[in-house]
C-alpha cells in the first residue's frame, strides 16, 4: 500500500509539471502505481526463492497493488460521472454502491461458488466446470460495472479469486489456458499495440518516459522497501522486495486501455505507458538477480574458510 501511495502521488506531482489537467494527472497516478506479479514471480522461481519471506511478501503485496489500482479506477471513473452540484452525495452513493456490492459478491463468492461447482461437476453436459466458470466471470464482470458502478475488470478479478477456492480449481485452470492464452491474450496485446504510436516517444514523448520510469523505480523503491524494512525485513530482503515490485504489465496496460477509451490520455501517453511496461520487464529480472547474487555473496565468503 505505501509503495502504491507513493507511485501515485509521486506520479500526479510530475505529470502537473508536465502540465497535464489534475484529472489526468490523478489518473496517469494510478496507471503507474499497479505492479506486474509476472516477471518477478518468474525470475524467483528459477532462483527457488518463490516461497522465501521475500518471495510471499511480493506475492502478497502485489495482489493488494492490483486490487487497490483497480479500486481506484473505478472510484476515479464513478466520481468523473457525478455532477458538479451534488458531486459529494453522488461520491458518497457511488462508495456506498461500491461497498455493497463487494460485501453481496464476498458473501455468495465464498459460500456459493464452490458449491455450485461441484454440481456443475455433477452435471451431464459437456465441459460443466468450465462453462460454469466462464458464466461466473461474466456475470461477475457485468455486475460489477451495472450495479457496483465498478470496472469490469474487477468482478473477473473477485471471480478468479473464489474460483481458486474451489476444489475444480486445477481442472478449471487447466481448461481456461488454451483458450485464455490462444485467442484472449493475443488479441489483448494486439488491441495493445494498436492503439500505441512509437514515433510520439520519438516526437517528444521520450523526456515523458524517462522522467516516469525514474519515478516508478525510485518511488517502488522506497515505499515498498521501506514497508518491508518496517515489516520486519532485513535491509537486503527489503531492497529485494522493492526491485521485485518494478514490473508494470497487464494492469498497467488495461488502466491505460480504459483511459483512453474514457478520453482522460492521449495516445502520447498510452505509448508512454507501453514504454515503461517495456523497460521494467526488461530492467527487473537483471536488477532482481544482482541483489540476490549480491545477498548471497557475503554468505559464501563466510563459508570458504571452513
Amino acid at each position: 500500500a505505501l509503495g502504491f501511495a507513493l507511485t501515485l502521488g509521486l506520479g500526479a506531482v510530475l505529470a502537473l509539471a508536465f502540465s497535464f489537467a489534475p484529472r489526468q494527472a490523478l489518473f496517469f497516478g494510478l496507471l503507474l502505481a499497479p505492479t506486474s506479479i509476472g516477471i518477478s514471480a518468474q525470475t524467483l522461481m528459477e532462483l527457488k526463492m518463490l516461497r522465501s519471506r521475500v518471495g510471499v511478501s511480493l506475492l502478497g503485496a502485489a495482489v493488494v497493488d492490483d486490487s487497490l489500482a483497480v479500486l481506484g479506477v473505478s472510484m476515479f471513473l464513478a466520481l468523473l460521472g457525478s455532477g458538479s452540484m451534488d458531486g459529494l452525495a453522488r461520491g458518497i452513493t457511488v462508495l456506498l454502491r461500491m461497498i455493497l456490492f463487494l460485501v453481496v459478491a464476498i458473501a455468495l463468492g465464498i459460500w456459493l461458488i464452490p458449491r455450485l461447482s461441484r454440481f456443475a461437476e455433477r452435471l451431464p453436459v459437456s465441459q460443466g466446470p468450465f462453462a460454469f466458470a466462464f458464466i461466473t466471470l461474466l456475470l461477475y464482470a457485468w455486475a460489477a460495472e451495472a450495479l457496483g458502478g465498478m470496472a469490469a475488470i474487477i468482478g473477473a478479478f473477485m471471480a478468479g479469486l473464489f474460483l481458486a477456492r474451489s476444489p475444480l480449481k486445477k481442472r478449471i485452470e487447466t481448461e481456461f489456458v488454451p483458450l485464455v492464452y490462444g485467442i484472449f491474450v493475443p488479441i489483448f496485446f494486439i488491441n495493445v499495440g494498436l492503439s500505441a504510436d512509437l514515433r510520439l516517444l520519438a516526437a517528444g514523448g521520450l523526456g515523458l518516459l524517462a522522467v516516469m520510469c525514474l519515478v516508478v523505480i525510485l518511488s517502488k523503491l522506497l515505499g515498498a522497501g521501506l514497508a518491508g524494512r518496517f515489516g520486519g525485513l532485513k535491509s537486503s530482503e527489503a531492497l529485494q522486495l522493492g526491485v521485485g515490485m518494478l514490473p508494470r504489465g497487464e494492469v498497467t496496460l488495461i488502466v491505460a486501455t480504459v483511459g483512453i477509451t474514457e478520453n482522460l490520455i492521449g495516445v502520447e501517453v498510452f505509448s508512454v505507458a507501453v514504454g515503461i511496461v517495456i523497460v521494467t520487464v526488461l530492467l527487473t529480472p537483471l536488477l532482481l538477480r544482482r541483489t540476490f547474487a549480491r545477498a548471497a555473496a557475503p554468505n559464501l565468503s563466510m563459508r570458504e574458510p571452513s
